[in-house]
């Protein structure tokens, strides 16, 4: 039995993760794979455009036969935050082998220097460039320039599924795990790209297009569901929910430092919309992806404690056979089970866990017209295939 994991989103599903899968089995080997995929909420700081459970079940009819959800917590977090917790889960696992992710340069030795590059970066360096206004990639991507560091590392942490993939690296790394990293060449439109190109196209340009009302089957192996969630029917519930918010409670979000919350609580006070909210929250030195990932957090109750915190149990979204056969395999020492309300009783921390998760799936299906009522997480029924 030989096992790979893969680290994901599918928002939404489309042809380019297809073939991120079939290139996973067929360059490394493996027969069973297992993904660990965001939920409801997802790491650029929006909403996920179609149902968790049916984007596990378009992944599991299109190779994977384990989906396992990242926490809302974990999901909202920094690129390290989310690397970690996603690469957590597959080492605790116990039985997965290999580590697949989609690259641009796709050779682990580039990517391993700059994972090392990012480590060893002179903090000082980055700490005077940020000062001078430039975003964290950027005072990064200087500071290993003044250091001499080589163009490709340079290039690697330049391209957005290179940086993740450096944050896997360095994950695995941390946790002094044994499963091995593999690289699959991303073909086809770029990760912001508007065009398509020989059947794929970007993620962003295809939730962009279904927001339009556009046909995207050409790019998508399955049918998504007409009634797609937007985050813009939250927009006036976030609003609500940030403007109740303290200094105080600012000052204890994820990544808020340096006084950082007087700044977010006047832009709150002054914001009439989410884009005015976000511009209003993106410093200099910060992005737009975690002015947007800040404001989720908040509205949430996602705290810098909550987010540190290891998670209490692995849930289980969709399995088949295959599926079964890793979690028998499995050595985990978290609970793990397909219902959230049993492992919600699996111990105190479990029961925050879920009880965060529940929120946060009442909150998403406010996101759909026609809205959807509370309760979902507790009652879903996972996929279950053959």
């Amino acid at each position: 039995m030989k096992t790979a994991g893969i680290i994901a989103e599918y928002n939404p599903f489309h042809n380019g993760h297809k073939h991120h899968i079939c290139s996973t089995r067929e360059q490394t080997g493996a027969d069973h794979l297992v993904c660990v995929m965001s939920g409801d909420f997802v790491q650029r700081g929006d909403i996920a455009v179609d149902d968790k459970f049916d984007r596990a079940r378009a992944a599991l009819e299109n190779g994977v036969d384990l989906v396992l959800e990242l926490p809302a917590q974990y999901a909202l977090g920094s690129a390290w935050r989310f690397a970690s917790a996603a690469a957590g889960m597959l080492d605790m696992l116990g039985c997965v082998d290999i580590l697949s992710f989609g690259s641009e340069c796709a050779d682990i030795d580039i990517l391993s220097n700059a994972a090392r590059a990012s480590d060893n970066a002179d903090k000082d360096s980055i700490s005077r460039y940020i000062k001078d206004g430039l975003s964290y990639p950027a005072a990064l991507s200087k500071a290993l320039y003044d250091s001499g560091c080589d163009e490709k590392t340079l290039a690697a942490l330049a391209s957005p599924n290179d940086i993740l993939a450096a944050e896997y690296l360095r994950a695995l790394s941390a946790l002094g795990s044994d499963i091995t990293p593999f690289a699959v060449k991303r073909i086809g439109a770029g990760h912001d790209d508007d065009g398509g190109e020989n059947g794929f196209l970007s993620a962003m340009e295809i939730r962009r297009r279904i927001s339009a009302g556009l046909d995207v089957s050409e790019f998508m192996p399955y049918n998504i569901n007409k009634d797609t969630a937007d985050i813009s029917r939250l927009e006036t519930a976030i609003l609500a929910k940030l403007r109740g918010l303290t200094q105080e409670d600012i000052s204890a979000l994820p990544d808020v430092n340096n006084g950082g919350e007087n700044r977010i609580y006047r832009a709150i006070r002054e914001s009439t919309s989410l884009d005015t909210l976000y511009a209003a929250i993106k410093s200099k030195s910060s992005t737009l992806s975690k002015a947007r990932r800040l404001v989720l957090c908040a509205f949430l109750g996602v705290t810098r404690d909550i987010a540190d915190c290891p998670p209490a149990y692995i849930r289980v979204l969709g399995m088949n056979g295959r599926g079964k056969e890793i979690l028998a395999a499995s050595s985990c020492p978290l609970p793990i089970d397909t219902s959230l309300f049993a492992l919600s009783q699996k111990s105190p921390a479990a029961k925050r866990q879920a009880a965060l998760q529940s929120y946060a799936r009442d909150l998403y299906a406010l996101a759909f017209e026609p809205k959807k009522p509370c309760g979902g997480d507790y009652t879903a029924k996972p996929v279950i295939l053959p």
